[in-house]
């Protein structure tokens, strides 16, 4: 600093106030301009031999051009980085293991929009840590939990179905890790499909055709999470809230500790995240019958509380980013969403999504010994709305115009399609015998719920004598042709043919191999062809809201 006050002075003078050392600071000072001399020098053009022009300074406005500039740069690394980390973290499974007998995909509406069909796979996979967190036993990966989510066309609307995991269901051939593909099961446990193959990573693959034969509704996309990436997930959201009935403790958890133990949850609302959050979607006993359906409905009411809770911080990648990289650790999808862009890109086309126009619900069952059956024809008119982008309070989310998607679709049909008052009482409550001509166990069993679910009374099931038919009849009586004809309706392809007394059905291999929950939906009393009917209450009346309270249906029994 001596050097610079003394900047004016001559050389000796310096050299006396400060010695040897101050002065070559002084003369370092003048050489660089920074005082009189150096700055005459500069006036006049002299500038000694070698040294290099002074650079011109520059202006605020350009330092701040430069400083904006860099910081974008940094930026845009910084996202890349992002990125790069987020895909690194994705795995995908093979898509040659998808069946090669799929539905096919949803077409376009009027204005080029599509329904989106993704299954949302909890996974309790050993692998990866998970152990630490309660994952899987010694048989490989089992699917805890599986929705599957219909994003409909619109993208303002979307409605999450629950599978009970203990469901009974076909499961078609699918592709062991050594390449061969396994024989179809009829009549197994849902959950089974995501084990075949017995590995730590699970069969989402599998899952995914068991799905698309169960409900003839071609899926888009699967994502597994397993439960590290799920307590990862509400951590980065700062937690989710929930509500128990009543105080939950450490036996319910694991009943194997054989003592109550110490409270793990209270009564009451209450905010969890990591760990706790994933003993919340996992507990099953000591709240209502302890079923995997009581489960089902808390896993229902969490998922609606983590879609509020990232809703209120803003749909954007501010908030997604993190979000997606405590995901992504522990995330399995399909080939199609196998990068963070596509990630990214879905999860921002729902954002419009409101909370209320968010539904999530249970496919219609009934229990089957320790089981759980489908109900039908419910499950099968659900299916068949979802496939029609019909929403479950009846709006058709593909309609062309803003006004169509925001009333009820009528509740009768156009006045050409009504019919008469005639075929509309002989149809209520007509009583039809079913005969299985296929030789298949339970296809007269679901001819029968397609009867009853359009308001038929089912006499008598049994199975036809004789080789076993390819084609469906209806058979009647004296007098009873209009009738036979508006029964026929339901099975598409039967014919109508005199015989015996009363109404009856011999169920041909075309039912089989046919939906007939589209069948029944379309042909069922307030129905019109090939729009299904209003879906029962004992499907519609069940569903929650993303926006419910979150103390609401959560529990069964």
């Amino acid at each position: 600093m001596s050097g610079r006050r003394g900047s004016t002075e001559s050389g000796n003078s310096a050299q006396a106030g400060g010695g040897r050392r101050a002065a070559k600071r002084k003369s370092a000072t003048d050489k660089d301009g920074s005082g009189k001399e150096g700055s005459d020098k500069e006036i006049s053009g002299a500038r000694p031999a070698g040294r290099a022009k002074p650079k011109p300074k520059r202006s605020t406005k350009q330092k701040v051009l430069w400083a904006t500039a860099g910081c974008t740069a940094l930026l845009v690394l910084a996202g890349g980085g992002v990125y790069y980390r987020l895909n690194s973290n994705i795995t995908t499974f093979d898509g040659d293991a998808l069946s090669k007998d799929r539905p096919e995909a949803a077409a376009p509406d009027a204005q080029g929009r599509t329904p989106v069909n993704v299954l949302l796979i909890g996974s309790d996979s050993r692998g990866n840590g998970n152990s630490d967190l309660g994952g899987g036993g010694d048989a490989g990966a089992r699917s805890d939990t599986a929705i599957l989510l219909h994003v409909y066309a619109d993208h303002k609307h979307a409605v999450g179905i629950s599978i009970p995991r203990d469901s009974l269901v076909d499961i078609p051939p699918c592709k062991l890790p050594n390449g061969t593909w396994t024989k179809a099961q009829t009549r197994v446990m849902f959950n089974s499909a995501f084990a075949v193959g017995d590995t730590e990573q699970g069969n989402p693959a599998c899952t995914q055709n068991a799905v698309e034969k169960l409900t003839n509704l071609r899926v888009d996309h699967t994502i597994v999470v397993d439960f590290g990436g799920f307590a990862a997930m509400t951590n980065a959201v700062g937690g989710v809230e929930v509500c128990l009935p009543n105080a939950v403790y450490e036996g319910d958890l694991n009943p194997n500790l054989g003592h109550k133990g110490k409270e793990i949850f209270a009564k009451g609302k209450q905010t969890v995240q990591g760990q706790s959050a994933l003993d919340y979607v996992r507990v099953r006993h000591g709240i209502g019958d302890g079923s995997d359906i009581g489960r089902t409905k808390r896993q229902q009411a969490f998922l609606s509380s983590l879609i509020k809770s990232v809703k209120s911080k803003g749909m954007d990648p501010t908030t997604l980013l993190p979000l997606a990289d405590a995901a992504t650790k522990s995330l399995t999808v399909d080939p199609g969403l196998g990068s963070a862009a596509k990630l990214m890109s879905f999860a921002m086309s729902v954002k419009d999504v409101d909370l209320h126009n968010v539904k999530f619900l249970t496919a219609p069952w009934r229990y089957e010994g320790p089981r759980v059956a489908l109900v039908h024809p419910d499950v099968d008119q659900l299916w068949a709305a979802l496939k029609a982008d019909r929403t479950i309070d009846g709006q058709d989310a593909s309609a062309a115009s803003p006004a169509a998607t925001d009333s009820p679709a009528p509740s009768t049909p156009p006045a050409e399609a009504t019919p008469s008052p005639t075929a509309a009482t002989k149809s209520t409550g007509a009583k039809v015998a079913v005969l299985n001509g296929t030789g298949e166990n339970g296809v007269g069993g679901k001819a029968a719920d397609t009867l009853k679910g359009a308001g038929y009374t089912v006499t008598t099931v049994g199975n036809a004598t004789g080789k076993p038919r390819s084609t469906t009849v209806v058979e009647y009586g004296t007098g009873e042709r209009s009738a036979a004809e508006e029964v026929a309706k339901l099975f598409p392809g039967a014919t109508v043919e005199p015989g015996g007394r009363g109404l009856s059905v011999v169920v041909g291999r075309d039912f089989a191999a046919a939906d007939p929950g589209s069948a029944a939906a379309s042909s069922a009393p307030g129905g019109t062809p090939g729009t299904p009917a209003p879906l029962p209450s004992s499907v519609s009346g069940t569903a929650r809201s993303a926006d419910d309270d979150p103390c609401a249906n959560v529990s069964y029994g």
